[in-house]
């Protein structure tokens, strides 16, 4: 990064956070932040800093655009994670900077001529992989619990330091997660999913109760059983969390996740007398996540293709005995015509729970390929050409659309 002389000015520059940490495990870094140590806001906008920093100060670098801050110190003022007054000035260290930070391995620093500095111990916290809490600032922000969670789902191999899930227990039983506004709860499930072990993420929350509080949908599934020659697991829960491993293993996008997520969320609200069996859960699995969707204001898409796949993935899983007219039923109601591009998300969504059971997860999954096929017979029928026909003898409205549909059958049974 382009800087002036430190010579010719009183204050240091470092390099922090997951920047840091990604160059001493050997990985690419994403976005650089900065921080510096001895200024004041007037000496970075002489030099041309930009201030884009809302609650405390923050600047874009002239050249490089990367975000420059100030050494701040943070106290906590009221619940959640709005609730902070910041004190910058140039006698702020860098070790009471690092000090706020979230985990050890997020609060090392790197001068200008490369040299390390870590006064929280994240260097052999990497090494031994672990997720530490710095300090007691930690419980001032729930959000952390999330990033937690979330980090546990990027390195599975890392553990939770029991001192720090012990913490985060203790915020959750302090009420400090339900101060969490949603569109930052979304925001760090999502990307909890999109890591390479989400089902991590959910065991740090459930471990601390905050899945309870955030996702109670989600959270009563653990211990419902299921019957054991459909699902050997048996557990609900351990079922989702292989269904979501399962959507990772196949890169699948945040869509298809987010439907893994909730497609057997109605399981938990099956009277205890009807166990294992689950009579009508799709249904009631689209009502929670419709709930979970408004809560959280969960995109579009996701709440599409999720209420797609949780109504329908049982007759998906059981459609290689339909017959051709159930078949074409089956896709109308997919709205695979209209929106063709959202069939093969469905249909891993689906193959990925077919995989998400015990000695399963390298199983075939023929429903897919079948119904693609018949999606590709049944979409070549010239449907203008079909309504033509069935005005041009006298049909009207419905009743050509009832023609088109017969067509698709047809061209299914000829196949």
């Amino acid at each position: 990064m382009s800087t002036p002389p430190s010579s010719r000015h009183p204050w240091r520059l470092y390099l922090v956070g997951g920047a840091v940490r990604d160059q001493l495990m050997g990985q690419t870094p994403g976005d650089r932040d900065w921080v510096v140590v001895g200024a004041r806001t007037q000496d970075l906008a002489a030099l041309g800093y930009v201030p884009v920093g809302r609650d405390f100060p923050v600047f874009l670098h002239p050249e490089t655009r990367e975000e420059v801050a100030l050494a701040r110190t943070e106290r906590k003022t009221a619940r959640g994670y709005h609730g902070f007054e910041f004190h910058a000035d140039p006698g702020v260290t860098l070790e009471e900077d690092l000090r706020r930070r979230d985990l050890t391995i997020n609060a090392i620093a790197q001068d200008e001529e490369g040299h390390l500095i870590d006064p929280w111990g994240g260097q052999a916290d990497l090494q031994a992989g672990i997720l530490r809490h710095v300090s007691e600032a930690f419980a001032e922000d729930p959000v952390r619990i999330l990033r937690l969670s979330r980090f546990a789902a990027r390195w599975p191999s890392f553990t939770v330091a029991e001192a720090t899930q012990a913490l985060c227990r203790t915020m959750v039983d302090e009420g400090e997660v339900d101060a969490l506004v949603p569109e930052r709860v979304w925001q760090e499930i999502s990307r909890g999913l999109m890591e390479p072990r989400p089902s991590r993420m959910f065991s740090v929350l459930r471990e601390c109760g905050a899945l309870g509080r955030l996702l109670p949908e989600v959270d009563r599934l653990w211990g419902v059983p299921q019957p054991p020659e459909h699902h050997p697991e048996v557990d609900t829960g351990v079922h989702l969390m292989m269904v979501l491993d399962a959507t990772a293993a196949e890169g699948a996008p945040l869509a298809v996740r987010f439907a893994a997520l909730c497609h057997d969320l109605g399981k938990g609200t099956t009277p205890h007398d009807q166990w294992p069996r689950h009579i009508g859960h799709e249904a009631r699995s689209v009502h929670l996540l419709l709930g979970i969707c408004q809560r959280l204001r969960v995109p579009q898409d996701c709440r599409e293709l999720a209420e797609l796949v949780a109504r329908e993935h049982g007759h998906i899983h059981g459609s290689l005995e339909f017959t051709p007219a159930a078949t074409v039923r089956l896709l109308d109601r997919l709205d695979a015509w209209r929106r063709p591009e959202r069939l093969p998300l469905i249909l891993q969504a689906c193959r990925c729970d077919a995989r998400g059971r015990l000695g399963r997860e390298q199983g075939a999954y023929p429903q897919a390929d079948r119904l693609m096929q018949a999606h590709a017979r049944a979409a070549a029928v010239d449907t203008t050409a079909v309504a033509q026909r069935a005005a041009a003898e006298g049909a009207r409205g419905p009743e050509i659309g009832q023609r088109i549909h017969q067509a698709r059958i047809e061209a299914l049974s000829q196949g």
